[in-house]
């Protein structure tokens, strides 16, 4: 497996194949992560193609007090986990390679989707990953990409920002991996104390029930139960000692709020528990 480490090495590296399967990542990496390598891999055979991933933690996504310069670099050990699960190729810049200058021109997703959920919460954060994401697709060229659904609505950004950008790019959603209690794997479950992580499974379960009280009220046609169902929701959660920032359900589609004849639906919730905010989903 090659580590490149400036964009004049990947540039190189991928002349040498017409087909690359792409996976960017910041590291710290999981199971879920390697999940998204091996079906890369099954998607592009060796012998067919390059299965590339980039490990580079991108201040801009980052708010000023958010956890950029404490986020956990394991380098070494992703590198041996990456080249296990079947990686050709890892793109390991230092920022001053990909931001050679400061990032005055950004990718600005539009605010219908980009400023809702954890765009609320996080102001800005959408604009840092799509602006990532974009350069990233510039240097990789890559025919497919693989993301976590985990990431629910930065998949969706993701998805419009290449369609409307008309990118010749697959963009794939990977199913979340998640541990025997339900909790979703993430880089940042790390930083859980052992008691929290004892708690930390609340969250997956309580979005599972909100996806069968809220079934049950679209299915009667209750579309204005839903806000007080969702408020339960968090409540149950506040109870047991959470600060949650949303629990809800909306569409698949762009993520507005369920209306009559919606099928194809998610709930999503976001919480902190301890100093660590965790996030989740499931369709339904």
């Amino acid at each position: 497996m090659e580590i490149l480490r400036t964009v004049a090495e990947l540039r190189a590296a991928v002349a040498r194949s017409t087909l690359r399967a792409f996976v960017p990542t910041m590291g710290n990496l999981h199971e879920g992560h390697l999940d998204l390598v091996r079906q890369a891999r099954a998607r592009v055979p060796s012998d067919q193609g390059l299965v590339i991933a980039s490990i580079f933690v991108n201040r801009l996504q980052f708010g000023p007090k958010e956890d950029f310069d404490t986020y956990p670099r394991t380098f070494e050990r992703d590198c041996e986990a990456l080249e296990l699960a079947g990686c050709d190729a890892v793109f390991a810049p230092e920022e001053r390679e990909l931001y050679p200058e400061p990032q005055a021109f950004t990718v600005q997703p539009p605010a219908a989707i980009a400023n809702i959920l954890e765009g609320e919460h996080r102001p800005g954060f959408f604009t840092g990953v799509a602006t990532v994401v974009h350069k990233l697709f510039n240097v990789v060229q890559p025919q497919v990409a693989l993301f976590g659904k985990k990431d629910y609505q930065q998949l969706l950004v993701i998805r419009h920002m290449v369609r409307q950008m008309s990118l010749p790019i697959e963009i794939v959603g990977v199913e979340t991996r998640r541990a025997a209690d339900g909790l979703a794997l993430s880089s940042r479950n790390g930083y859980l104390r052992p008691e929290d992580r004892q708690e930390a499974g609340a969250l997956s379960a309580a979005l599972r029930q909100l996806a069968q009280d809220t079934r049950r009220a679209i299915d009667a046609g209750d579309f204005n139960a839903l806000p007080n169902i969702e408020a339960a929701a968090m409540a149950v959660l506040r109870d047991r000692g959470w600060r949650p920032d949303y629990l809800t359900v909306r569409r698949r589609a762009d993520l507005l709020p369920p209306a009559s004849g919606d099928e194809a639906l998610v709930v999503l919730g976001a919480a902190k528990l301890g100093t660590t905010r965790l996030i989740d989903n499931f369709e339904y």
